[in-house]
């Protein structure tokens, strides 16, 4: 199974307003879309650990509630399974980091977020 690098990793800087099943790829294939799924809830970052430390934000711009961005991949190497951790905008101005979350990215063409969990088709 052919996998990327997640430390080499952006996000596209466009956010957009699409229905999760119009998302057509995987991270197999280079790239996931990220969709915000909370009501009052803006993301400010978004970390991955495939066994070898935190990445940086993946995130240039904060993710709206209903909001949506691609991910896309820029090395072609790395482990499927990572950890995920969502940062979100504290009510301080500052970030809020949630528990880290394992999946395996290698299978997921979206990545959800809500208030109280993280999960992927």
């Amino acid at each position: 199974m052919k996998s990327f690098g997640f430390l080499a990793a952006a996000v596209a800087a466009t956010l957009t307003a699409t229905a999760p099943l119009m998302a057509a790829g995987t991270g197999q294939e280079g790239y996931f879309q990220i969709y915000n799924n909370t009501d009052s809830n803006t993301v400010v970052g978004f970390y991955t650990n495939g066994g070898d430390g935190w990445s940086d934000n993946w995130l240039s711009n904060r993710l709206a509630p209903g909001d949506d961005v691609r991910a896309t991949f820029h090395a072609n190497t790395g482990p499927c399974e990572q950890t995920f951790q969502v940062g979100w905008l504290g009510t301080d101005g500052g970030e809020v980091l949630d528990d880290p979350v394992s999946i395996d990215i290698c299978e997921a063409s979206n990545v959800y977020l809500d208030d109280n969990e993280m999960y992927y088709d």
